[in-house]
């Protein structure tokens, strides 16, 4: 039996200085080489938390253009050894992503939507004290994890959905605009 669970999409961010420690190549190197199975699952190749996910080494905390590729293409040397668990698409009607999120034990994944034009995946591997700082504000993947996409010009990115199935595939359905809209109102133009 499957398992669906609706996830609410903030569109108002209350922690303004979040993402502002890049993860650098070297540092991920560094912090990848521990002997910790947790980071190898969250960060490991095929993961959509990977800063090695296309290819070559980006950091998820930096705004990536996703829909400008096709995923068989930017996927193709994961996808030859089966490894991904990652994949989107375009219709006439919106963008969809699909990925599986590191099963870490609790399932606290969020969907932030950054000013009309970065959706936001993130969310915590690691139990931290309730009264440290923010976790995003400091070397976040000690933490977490994240990954940040630009939308498309035509996104609908207030009518955004997200679910989770089994606790463990992520699923995120974002609609065009309709034709005729003026893109920065969201209204007809006229």
């Amino acid at each position: 039996m499957t398992s669906s669970k609706r996830l609410e999409v903030h569109t108002e961010d209350q922690t303004p200085h979040k993402w502002c420690i890049s993860l650098g190549e070297e540092i991920f190197k560094r912090f990848f080489s521990q002997v910790n199975p947790t980071v190898h699952k969250v960060f490991g190749d095929g993961s959509l938390f990977s800063p090695m996910l296309f290819g070559k080494f980006f950091d998820p905390s930096d705004a990536f253009p996703l829909w400008e590729f096709e995923s068989d293409v930017l996927l193709s040397h994961l996808r030859s050894s089966g490894q991904t668990t990652v994949d989107w698409s375009q219709t006439d009607q919106g963008y969809i992503l699909k990925a599986e999120i590191p099963g870490t034990g609790r399932n606290n994944i969020q969907v932030h939507v950054d000013n009309g034009k970065i959706v936001e995946i993130s969310g915590q591997w690691k139990q931290r004290d309730p009264k440290a700082k923010d976790w995003r504000c400091g070397h976040w993947w000690d933490d977490g994890y994240v990954r940040r996409l630009e939308m498309p010009e035509d996104a609908d990115w207030r009518n955004i959905e997200a679910h989770l199935y089994n606790d463990i595939l992520l699923e995120i359905k974002i609609p065009k605009k309709p034709q005729g809209c003026d893109p920065s109102q969201g209204k007809d133009v006229a």
